[in-house]
């Protein structure tokens, strides 16, 4: 790892009826364009150290809707995170970047690759939510109203960040996680407080469980897959079980649908290895772009 950089500004993207907050890294060096997309829960900032790795490249790390400080009610269909992206690049102008997704983040960037030929160069995708074809066969919802997803009983109050530190440090799965990214998720994972006393989770409860209520509302991604004809590397984990939060979710045959598909699968880690080892992650990422 290379020395931190500056800390980044956040500039706040009207789309979708939000105000899409992105964190920007100041340009260092003449290398393409870095786009992060986090996981479900968490935001933008998680991958400071991953992108201290790249000071020659500008930065860019989203908050995706109902995340970080892109405020939004509950998400009912995962399409929408990535017109927001999509409306983020073109207000930026950016254009051939490397985009680099984790979970539901990689989910994002692909269906962004897809629908918007250019944006994108290459993509680095930890772990996507992408499921094989018969998760997304029509059946009863996943979660309803009555049987919510059990993220919606997360605690969402804490007096302050170091509180949920302390709370959180030693518990599955963020025991796994990297010591600057598991403080930079709690720092700067809560906002004030409505009742203007302390703080409370950015992605509120009741989002975090919309987004996995939803995760088959974007069933045309496999077919989305098929047209993204940039260079996509697919970084899988362990495989034990889907009610497993530390299991890969990823179809295993997702890069053989991609026209420039590469596999590379990664027992060793579980689904946060880029918050287990952004060092390892970094390298993985300079390595594809240096191909």
């Amino acid at each position: 790892m290379t020395s931190a950089r500056p800390n980044p500004a956040t500039r706040l993207y009207p789309t979708g009826g939000i105000e899409l907050a992105v964190h920007e890294w100041p340009v260092e060096g003449d290398g393409v364009p870095l786009v992060f997309a986090h996981a479900t829960g968490f935001h933008g900032r998680v991958w400071d150290a991953v992108i201290e790795a790249f000071p020659r490249h500008p930065a860019f790390a989203i908050d995706l809707r109902g995340h970080g400080q892109s405020r939004a009610g509950p998400i009912e269909d995962w399409r929408l995170l990535a017109s927001d992206v999509a409306g983020f690049l073109g207000q930026a102008a950016i254009s051939g970047a490397i985009g680099i997704g984790h979970s539901m983040g990689a989910h994002t960037l692909l269906q962004v690759a897809a629908d918007n030929p250019g944006s994108f160069s290459r993509l680095v995708l930890f772990d996507p939510v992408v499921l094989a074809p018969e998760f997304y066969a029509p059946s009863d919802p996943l979660y309803t109203a009555e049987n919510p997803h059990p993220a919606i009983r997360r605690k969402r109050d804490f007096a302050s960040a170091d509180v949920m530190i302390e709370r959180f440090a030693s518990r599955d799965p963020y025991d796994l996680f990297d010591p600057k990214v598991f403080e930079d998720y709690c720092r700067h994972g809560l906002v004030r407080a409505a009742s203007g006393e302390g703080q409370e989770l950015a992605c509120a409860p009741e989002v975090e469980a919309s987004v996995y209520a939803s995760s088959r509302s974007n069933g045309a991604i496999l077919e989305a897959a098929k047209r993204v004809r940039i260079p996509v590397l697919v970084v899988r984990a362990q495989m034990t079980n889907l009610n497993d939060f530390k299991s890969s979710p990823t179809w295993p045959e997702l890069a053989n649908i991609l026209p420039q598909g590469h596999d590379l699968y990664r027992p060793d880690m579980t689904h946060f290895h880029p918050f287990q080892d952004p060092a390892d992650a970094a390298r993985i990422i300079a390595g594809f772009i240096a191909e």
